[in-house]
């Protein structure tokens, strides 16, 4: 016997409902879609720079270099590293180092083309290969990024300098040989103090002017014609601050910016007129403020030098005090760069225990005295503690000279 079948009684759904149905799927997707390419990012791309990994920079750049060789196109790679970045990452965290890293890489992509392939090639490094650019180009390009870092900090970070190396395509030039080539300009340029950039030197060529040596001793030169006092006073400070910097713990760039600052700390005076800064009282008012003048005087000086800019900031800020009552910007406690703290106490140690036409020197129990009851407000109480120690070692070791 035949069972019937019971009627189907499951509704149809009006076209509405259909509708709505195709469009949540394209929605979800749309998501699907977005989150493979989120996934595909992550395989590729760094999170903090958004520069490609490693890996897919160098397939990418061989690629590149490939199809440039083929069309006889120039090419030139440049490799890019933040100075004392591990110093960053110890004293202001891996939130900082990771700022000036995207910041850093910001920048490389706003002075690059899209044609130009970047990548973060190490913890610090990154790396930009440049199709249709000469060695010339590239290190243009490279000083516009140093130049841009110098004019001021960093959100988040602070006060960073990078340092460069470049190398230039040559016939039968593989990636590796380029990648070579721009490591040994940047070590080249990390040797000559960082915030350069530079490319990889013969074998047996030398370094003319490490460190600005030249520079700095023509500037000291013409600080020491201009007021014979100032030149002597700047001499002084400079082997105080060389010891305090390395007794915090500075590491050797940061040891020599301190030290160039140091003989030129004064150089803005060279602006200052005869009668104020050889005048044989104290000065007036007006007179005070054009004296302030020179540190930005002084800075302004040091940035027309390339590769000075972290010099020319000590520079600008020697005369900011701890608690934010200095000149010329207000800056106060660890927004003062460390160089210029340290050069304030040493600067005036060395004026109190100096004659002056104006008054006598002071002892060296007074004036470090003065240093103590100054210490956090006019000075950082870390920079005294480190320059009274060394004063105390130096006065053991000329008495135990002394007496044989």
């Amino acid at each position: 016997m035949r069972v019937p079948r019971a009627a189907d009684t499951t509704p149809v759904p009006p076209a509405w409902d259909k509708r709505a149905l195709r469009g949540e799927l394209a929605t979800k997707d749309a998501a699907i879609a977005a989150l493979r390419r989120d996934l595909d990012e992550l395989a590729t791309r760094d999170p903090c720079t958004r520069l490609y990994h490693h890996g897919p920079f160098r397939r990418a750049a061989a690629a590149e270099l490939e199809r440039a060789a083929a069309a006889g196109r120039p090419v030139s790679l440049v490799m890019v590293d933040i100075d004392g970045f591990r110093v960053l990452n110890q004293r202001r965290g891996p939130e900082a180092a990771d700022a000036a890293l995207a910041s850093v890489a910001l920048r490389l992509r706003r002075l690059t083309r899209a044609t130009d392939v970047l990548g973060r090639t190490g913890a610090d490094e990154l790396a930009v290969l440049m199709p249709g650019t000469t060695l010339t180009g590239a290190q243009a390009c490279c000083e516009r990024l140093i130049a841009e870092l110098e004019a001021g900090d960093l959100p988040q970070a602070g006060f960073v300098t990078v340092s460069a190396g470049v190398a230039a395509y040559e016939p039968s030039t593989t990636l590796d040989d380029l990648v070579v080539d721009a490591a040994a300009g940047l070590e080249r340029a990390r040797a000559l103090g960082g915030a350069r950039a530079s490319v990889r030197l013969e074998d047996g060529a030398q370094d003319a002017n490490p460190a600005h040596t030249a520079v700095v001793e023509a500037l000291a030169g013409a600080l020491n014609e201009r007021d014979r006092y100032t030149g002597e006073h700047s001499e002084s400070v400079v082997e105080l601050a060389r010891t305090v910097a390395v007794s915090l713990g500075l590491d050797t760039t940061q040891i020599e910016q301190v030290a160039m600052a140091a003989v030129l700390h004064d150089i803005g005076k060279v602006a200052v007129p005869d009668r104020i800064l050889h005048k044989p009282a104290a000065l007036d008012a007006e007179e005070w403020l054009l004296m302030r003048e020179h540190p930005v005087i002084g800075e302004r000086i040091l940035r027309a030098i390339p590769g000075m800019g972290a010099v020319a900031r000590i520079v600008r800020h020697e005369h900011e005090r701890y608690d934010g009552r200095g000149y010329p910007d207000g800056l106060a406690g660890r927004d003062i760069p460390i160089g210029s703290r340290i050069i304030l106490a040493c600067d005036a140690y060395s004026a109190m225990t100096t004659d002056r036409p104006y008054r006598a020197a002071m002892s060296r129990r007074a004036a470090l005295e003065e240093l103590y009851r100054c210490a956090g407000t006019q000075f950082d109480p870390r920079v005294t503690e480190a320059l009274v120690g060394s004063l105390f070692w130096q006065a053991r070791e000329d008495r135990a000279a002394a007496t044989g």
